[in-house]
């Protein structure tokens, strides 16, 4: 089977943003990939963080991620720090990698604006990191959304320089897109956010997601219940496409073409659609809550099986580079 990786911070609350964009679809391609997903916390300390928190914030990441289908019977599920061969092959990316590469990158630039007061290497030098995740396992396929396709693409430029310097060693991974549209935050303008709250978080109390959705931004061109709507440009409707049939949303875009609905209503259908779809993994939360044991095992399992690939592939890597002999 053809080798997936992909990760997530552990860096506070999972919302339907992370769901719709990428766990859904992690967990669509478990039966026909070999799939490793990572809980990446060295990630997650390149911007602010308290260490008290972080410990908990792994595990309920790995908790939701659970309930949202990542079975640990049939994909690998890990926390990225008990594989210390990541950071390893980190150092060995970053003398390959120019400086100039990863001052370039979109997302260094977004978060050095965030963070301007703890610009730090981590955050420099995030990208190369995220390489060595994926190239450590020689992954063929990453699934990712579209704000992740720069780093994907040095990814494949890194294998490349390792490749030509050092041997043939590294597939050039590919971006496997989700099917789902970008899901903006509830203020319909940036990328959903704790940090920018403009979320609605998967396990919150259903009163407090209405009150989210009630307030949300949609078509601002719409000022009255009777104007026609415009679908095309409201982010509900967007969110909603996550919930609902195509059969089902087609009628949603009629009505609002036609004002037969309003925003209200439309908030409420989704609202309905959404507490329906996240039930069950709402109760699945609930029990793996209780049972955290099982949860560390699980964890614990994959990071095992994963470091054996990892140790395998560092084996190759110190070899080629000549860091240590050749069998």
């Amino acid at each position: 089977m053809k080798r997936i990786f992909s990760g997530i911070q552990p860096t506070g609350e999972i919302h339907i943003g992370n769901y719709l964009g990428a766990i859904q679809n992690w967990a669509s391609l478990i039966d026909d990939y070999d799939c490793i997903y990572c809980i990446v916390d060295y990630h997650a300390i390149t911007i602010d963080f308290d260490p008290g928190m972080m410990q908990s914030r792994i595990m309920e990441t790995a908790i939701i991620n659970i309930a949202c289908g990542l079975d640990p019977d049939r994909c690998s599920l890990f926390v990225q720090s008990h594989v210390p061969e990541h950071t390893e092959l980190t150092w060995i990316f970053n003398c390959i990698t120019p400086i100039g590469e990863l001052e370039r990158m979109t997302q260094f630039k977004d978060k050095s604006k965030q963070h301007r007061h703890n610009i730090n290497i981590g955050l420099l030098d995030y990208p190369a990191l995220q390489a060595a995740d994926i190239l450590l396992y020689k992954a063929h396929f990453v699934p990712v959304g579209e704000d992740q396709f720069q780093h994907v693409e040095l990814t494949r430029e890194i294998a490349r320089k390792f490749n030509r310097r050092f041997g043939e060693t590294f597939p050039e991974p590919q971006v496997l897109p989700p099917d789902t549209p970008r899901i903006l935050g509830l203020d319909g303008k940036k990328k959903m956010s704790k940090s920018m709250n403009n979320y609605v978080g998967l396990t919150e109390p259903e009163d407090e997601i209405w009150e989210k959705l009630r307030t949300a931004v949609t078509d601002e061109a719409r000022k009255r219940r009777t104007d026609p709507g415009n679908p095309d440009r409201c982010n509900i409707f967007t969110i909603h496409t996550g919930f609902k049939s195509r059969e089902d949303l087609e009628a949603i875009d009629r009505d609002c073409r036609e004002a037969a609905i309003g925003c209200v209503d439309h908030k409420r259908i989704l609202y309905d659609d959404m507490m329906a779809h996240l039930a069950p993994i709402r109760s699945r939360v609930r029990e793996l809550r209780e049972n955290v044991d099982y949860v560390k095992e699980a964890l614990e399992k994959s990071a095992r099986r994963c470091r054996e690939i990892a140790v395998e592939v560092m084996d190759e890597v110190r070899a080629k580079t000549g860091i240590r002999p050749v069998n």
